[in-house]
Formats: structure tokens, sequence, C-alpha cells
């Protein structure tokens, strides 16, 4: 009967931290949200107001010139992200493959997980100074082949990492019961394994998918940018990062405009990436 009061005290003591705790990460969540819909309210506020049939059919305008579109920058940008999707999803999930498979067997996994994780913290402008000086540099001009190079180096960690972490998940009794029917090796990695995770290699693409749609600093030291419409992949090429970044700091407001609009495209393109990642991709790992 005498410890309890004592444990009355320890727990209303519990009781307070726990309210504490509980208020300040409700706090915190509600700055956040608070500040992202201020964000998104502006976006779409002064971006609406940009978009017109001009955006998805004339090209970049002149400068002080009223009236021109984005259509030149839109396709630019699809061509370097889908070309760099198309580089970095085989060479990552392969990787992601080998280091499931033989992490734990040599030193090479070891330092390719290592290598994988300083690029993905690396920041993404020293990616596009290294393309600069490795490819640019001695072909003596931008092009779209070295914004691919950049964005494929930035996306390919990703795919490696979530490849990696996903096949994991696969539980030992699956992969045995391949062994026990002779199946070999490579066959259980491709076949079974990553059958089994299809959807969370999936959603590790489209997540690579959406943090190149957005990049601008390698890309300025790449592709550049490029008034006119452009396929040529050996030329400098427009696309929307470089050319909202140049629009938004211009002194003329129709430039500004499209700056807004564009914006607008690359975030929802990258929402609806995320909500498709996360929904229609989604899948429970079997047991």
């Amino acid at each position: 009967m005498s410890q309890a009061p004592v444990m009355n005290s320890v727990y209303r003591k519990r009781l307070l931290s726990h309210r504490i705790g509980i208020a300040l990460s409700v706090a915190a969540m509600s700055v956040g949200l608070i500040v992202l819909i201020w964000i998104l309210a502006t976006l779409l506020f002064k971006g609406f107001g940009a978009l017109s049939l001009d955006m998805f059919t004339q090209t970049t305008p002149a400068p002080g010139s009223e009236g021109g579109g984005l259509i030149n920058a839109i396709v630019g940008s699809l061509m370097l992200v889908g070309l760099a999707t198309a580089i970095s999803t085989p060479i990552g999930i392969f990787a992601g493959i080998y280091l499931a498979e033989y992490g734990e067997e040599n030193k090479l996994a070891s330092i390719t997980r290592f290598v994988t994780d300083i690029m993905l913290s690396a920041p993404s402008i020293v990616i596009g100074l290294f393309v600069y000086a490795l490819y640019v540099a001695n072909v003596k001009h931008f092009s779209g082949y070295a914004g691919t190079i950049a964005l494929a180096l930035i996306a390919v960690p990703v795919v490696v990492r979530t490849t990696d972490n996903m096949l994991r998940l696969v539980p030992n009794s699956l992969l045995e019961a391949a062994f026990a029917l002779g199946a070999p090796r490579w066959k259980v990695a491709t076949l079974v394994r990553l059958r089994a995770v299809k959807a969370g290699v999936v959603t590790g693409v489209l997540l690579a998918l959406a943090r190149i749609s957005g990049e601008t600093a390698p890309l300025l030291f790449t592709a550049l940018n490029n008034q006119f419409f452009s396929a040529d992949m050996n030329r400098p090429m427009a696309n929307l990062p470089v050319v909202i970044y140049q629009f938004a700091m211009s002194p003329y407001d129709n430039w500004r405009d499209l700056a807004w609009g564009g914006a607008l495209l690359v975030t929802f393109s990258v929402l609806a990436l995320n909500i498709l990642s996360r929904t229609l991709f989604s899948q429970k790992i079997p047991n």
C-alpha cells in the first residue's frame, strides 16, 4: 500500500512527458503542413494563371517579347528524364540484385554499397561538375547526352538502394523452397525473389524518376538550355528546371509567369509520381 503514491507520481510524470511529447510532435507537424500548404497555395494561385494552350504549343519567348510557351523545355525534359531512367533502371536493379545475393560474401559488394550511400548523399551540383569535367570539357560543348549522364548518376543509387532493401525483405522460407526444387541461384534471384517484390522495385524506379525530374544544378553544367526546339541530344537542350531557374530571376513579367506555370507542371508531375508509387504499386511481401 505504501508504494501506491510512488507509482501514482511516476505514472503522472510519465503521462505528463507523454502528453508534452505528443503536443510537440503535433505542433511540429502543424508547422510543416502550414508551410507546405502555403507553398502549394501560392504555386496554384500563380501557376494556374499562367497555364494556357500556348504554353504547350509554343517555344520559349525572346527577352522582352510577349506570349510564348514551354513546349521545347517540356519535350527536352521528357527526353532527358526518359533516357536517364532507361539507363539507370537496369543498372540499378541488377546492382541491387547483386548486393542482395552476394552482399555478405565479398568486399566488392561492401564497397559498392558504400559508394552507393555516398552518391545518395552527394549534392547534385557535384555530380554535374563531375560530368562537366569528364564529358563536356572534353567534347567542348554542352549536350543532352551530358545531362542524361548526370541525371542517370543521380537516379542509379536510388534504384540500387531500393532494390537491395526490398529483396532483403523476401522471407528465407520462399527462397529455400525454390532451392529445394532444384532452381539455380540466378533463377531464384530473378524469377522468385525479384518477382516477389516487383512492386517495391517499381516504386523505387518511380521515386528515382521523381527525384531527377526537378534537378536543376547538374543540368546547368551539362545540358544547359536552348531557346529553340531541338530533339538533337548532341546539342544544348531546353529543360523545365533550368528554364524555371532562369525565367524566375528575369525582369520580364511574361518570363516570370511562364516560370510559375513550369513550376506547377514539375510539382504536379512529381506529386503524381509519388502518389502512383504509394498506391497503384503497393504490394505486401509474401510470408
